[in-house]
Parts: structure tokens; sequence; C-alpha cells
């Protein structure tokens, strides 16, 4: 579908039909209290039915429309989104759609869910922004650092509620763990430990035949063009885990993929949500951690593995907290993690469902846990992560800016080059 037919189509509200009659309107962008949230599906590999049945266990959601350029993906999608509707006493049809862009002309729908891989979030999320719909979107938020902002910078101008897929801030364990570190109980925070696994590497692997329902051209889409292998989009029943985010063009490795969860929850417990590091310091390859980054304010954050896979450790004067999704444990008093704080104690903001977290912003028109500035701020560290190891030299960054520092060339990496039609800054 043509880009400059959509957004002329998206600015007038020359669009096609209601997927679903409202019955409760106050105009454009108004969710009444008891209204349903009508979504939208973009991209429907393995993530998305863990976010069907997370957004879907929300009274108020209902799914209305898919789409996906692999076509026994999108099939077996629409059935199951389907059955969750009438699982909820919902009798809802669901659309399928080969092209995101024909599901965004949809007026019916209220919100969309973008579950396709990292490099296409930017896109989606723009053009989403200019079709006056609200966003859930996967972490990591964006592929690059430039990408991230024209995200943010889209979904302000369009006033759009947009929630960043990064749940564990919805989580008790997590949430505790930056309330202790920030209010003090292991003195001032002077070091954190992240363990997740490698950088992003370059593609090397052999090109196969695509199956015949895939349209591999579309699924490439902005990216520099690469050839069809099954680990990037494995066949219709295969369960396991896409590995284009083990590559660049299309992901960013472990770095981006369990760090935008990790890094994020070392953000959170610095009070960085609006800012982020301004030094990265690489190890010399072939090390694939190793890296540090620092703060203005002098605390450093290791990528290291410290000796539990996927978790945070943060290292106070007066003692240390570690937590992950299997544990919250303090040192040296073990108490801490089970403990209430006290009421003269700072609190950060409270969710405990992301994902209704997200539904109550879109209809109160507020900044939900994980806004999309959130989003690219966490985002961000990872994707600098990635050139610091590609560069193999310190880096200066500065985060108001989001520019380096007197270094031409890493800013160049800031962005990367697109092919075609694909312009995710026109909006």
């Amino acid at each position: 579908m043509d880009r400059r037919k959509f957004i002329g189509q998206a600015a007038t509200g020359a669009a096609a039909i209601t997927v679903i009659p409202r019955h409760v309107m106050g105009g454009k962008g108004f969710i009444a209290a008891n209204d349903r949230v009508n979504l939208g599906y973009m991209g429907v590999g393995k993530q998305s039915y863990t976010l069907l049945n997370s957004i879907g266990e929300c009274k108020e959601s209902v799914v209305v429309a898919a789409s996906d350029v692999y076509g026994l993906k999108l099939d077996k999608f629409v059935k199951a989104a389907e059955a969750k509707n009438n699982e909820k006493g919902i009798k809802a049809k669901v659309e399928g759609f080969k092209y995101y862009r024909e599901l965004l002309e949809q007026p019916g729908i209220d919100a969309v869910v973008i579950a396709s891989p990292d490099y296409w979030h930017a896109q989606m999320a723009v053009d989403a922004a200019k079709a006056g719909k609200d966003i859930y979107c996967e972490k990591p938020l964006a592929l690059t650092v430039a990408e991230g902002r024209a995200m943010v910078n889209a979904t302000r101008k369009y006033g759009r509620v947009f929630q960043t897929g990064n749940m564990q801030r919805s989580w008790r364990d997590f949430r505790h763990a930056v309330e202790l570190a920030r209010n003090g109980y292991i003195g001032d925070i002077k070091e954190i430990n992240v363990s997740v696994g490698e950088p992003v590497k370059h593609c090397d692997i052999p090109t196969e035949e695509a199956p015949p329902t895939l349209d591999w051209n579309e699924w490439v889409g902005p990216s520099l063009y690469q050839g069809y292998n099954h680990i990037f989009a494995p066949d219709v029943d295969d369960d396991s885990w896409a590995w284009w985010r083990g590559y660049r063009h299309f992901g960013g490795g472990l770095v981006t993929d369990w760090g935008a969860h990790m890094f994020d929850i070392a953000q959170w417990a610095l009070d960085m949500d609006n800012s982020g590091p301004v030094q990265f310091n690489p190890p010399e390859k072939p090390a694939k951690t190793g890296l540090f980054f620092k703060y203005a304010n002098g605390v450093v954050v290791n990528h290291k593995q410290w000796g539990e896979p996927n978790a945070v450790q943060i290292i106070g004067t007066d003692g240390r907290i570690e937590v992950s999704r299997r544990f919250l444990r303090t040192f040296p008093e073990e108490g801490l993690a089970a403990a209430e704080l006290k009421s003269t104690d700072k609190r950060v903001y409270y969710s405990d469902n992301h994902y209704q977290d997200w539904i109550d912003a879109m209809k109160s028109r507020t900044k939900p846990i994980s806004d999309v500035e959130t989003g690219q701020r966490t985002s961000s560290v990872c994707n600098i992560i990635n050139i610091a190891y590609e560069l193999q030299r310190p880096l200066t960054w500065d985060p108001g800016k989001e520019q380096f520092v007197n270094d031409d060339y890493a800013n160049m990496m800031v962005s990367r080059p697109y092919r075609g039609k694909w312009d995710f800054t026109d909006f």
C-alpha cells in the first residue's frame, strides 16, 4: 500500500468501513468509561499470543483486526483472537489484513498492538499515531535512537497514549527494588550490574526458499535486504522464538532483547527516565560482555555476568539489592525484600497490571507507566551499547541532544539506512 495514499487518507479521515459500531462516542480519541476498546494487532508472531491473552484479560478490550504479511500466521491468529473474544462473551469478527496500513484505515479501531520485529516498530508507530490510534508497542521500543525519538515526537504531536512493553515495571519485586534503592535503604547507589546476553552481530546465515504464503520482500520492508531463512520467520507450527532479533538491521541481539527489560530497571532505579548515561566504554573484541557506562552523577552500570542470568544487581554504600523475575534479595538486611516502605518514603508510579494500566490511561488520556519517552530512554541505552561494541572505542554521549560528542562517525549510527519508499520521518 502506497505510503502517500495512506497519509492522505489518514489525514482526511477518508477510510473504509467501521469494523465494530461504537455505541458511546464523545469525539475523536474519546473512550467512554464503559465502552469497548477496539484493538488491531500488527505483527502476529509468537509474542502476539502472549499479548492476546494478557491484554485480553482486560474486560474492555476486544480484538477487531490483525495484520501480517505471512498469510498462514495471520489466519491462525485471527481464529485465536475470535476465540478470545468469544471466551469473554463478545461476538466480534476479527478482520485480517496483509498490510498494516489497511488496518490503520479502519476508523472503528481505537488502538493498535505492535508485536512486529523491532525494525518495524518506528514505521508502524508513527503511522498509527498519524491515523489517530493509541499504541502498545513491544520492547525494545526502537532499533535506533533516531527511530525512538521519531516515535516520541509523533506520539506527542497527535496526542496519543503509548505504552512500551517493559512490563517488569508493573511487577511488585522490580518496583519494590527500585523504591528501596531510591529511598536509600542500601545507602548511595555506586554501581549496577546487569547480566544479559551478547550484542548484535552481522548476518551470517544462508538464504532459503520462503514459504508460499509469506511475502518476504514486504517482511523485510524498510530494512536492507536479506534473503529468507526460517530462523527469521519460523513456520506457522514452529513455536521457537524467531531469531531475527540476533542480527543487525532486524534486531539488536540480547543486549536489546533482554537488555530492554533489565537496563530499564537500572534506568528506573536511578530516576533517569528522561535522561541517560554520558559515557560508554567497551571491552576489546572478542569479548561479548564487559562494557560499562557512566552517568553524570558518577554511577557506573556494567554489562556483566555477575552470577545470575537476566538479572540486576544494585550496589550501594551500605548493601545491595538483587532482582530478577525469579527472586528479590537484599543484603545485608534480608528482610528488606518483604518489608513495607515507610509512609514518608518516596514512591514510584504504581501499576500491578501493565495492560490494564494502558487501557486505563487511554480512558483518562494520561501517560501510562512505561510511556514512549521512558521506552525511548531505555532502548537508547541498549542501542548505544551495541554501537560501542561495534566501534571498539570509548564514546561520549549527550543525553539531552541524543548525539555523540565530537564523533561524526558514531553519530551516523544513531540512525540507519532505509530502502525504497520507507521513511518514518514523514509525519
